[in-house]
């Protein structure tokens, strides 16, 4: 009845920064933190954790003279992302007695 969530996006931090990614192209490391008010220690172990499987590419760049991070979704990151979504909906389309 219930599918099963996938464990490295049921994190808040981590929901949260593949939520951001879903609808832009690429996002800089910066605005990532504003938006999720993450710590960067936090928000950078967090990016490692979608990199390594997968999930998002990271670049790093810069601009001018200072260090620039970009992020974007893989495809594999696009289908695990709608994949949890299916399964998130499966919880909220219990029949009430």
């Amino acid at each position: 009845m219930f599918k099963p969530l996938d464990p490295l996006l049921h994190s808040e931090l981590r929901l949260a920064v593949m939520s951001l990614l879903i609808s832009t192209e690429e996002a800089e490391f910066i605005y990532i933190k504003e938006q999720t008010g993450a710590t960067a220690g936090n928000l950078s172990v967090q990016i490692d954790k979608l990199s390594s499987a997968g999930y998002i590419e990271v670049e790093k760049t810069f601009k001018g003279k200072k260090p620039c991070t970009l992020c974007r979704i893989t495809p594999a990151g696009l289908k695990a992302f709608e994949e949890y979504v299916e399964s998130l909906r499966s919880y909220l389309e219990v029949p009430r007695k």
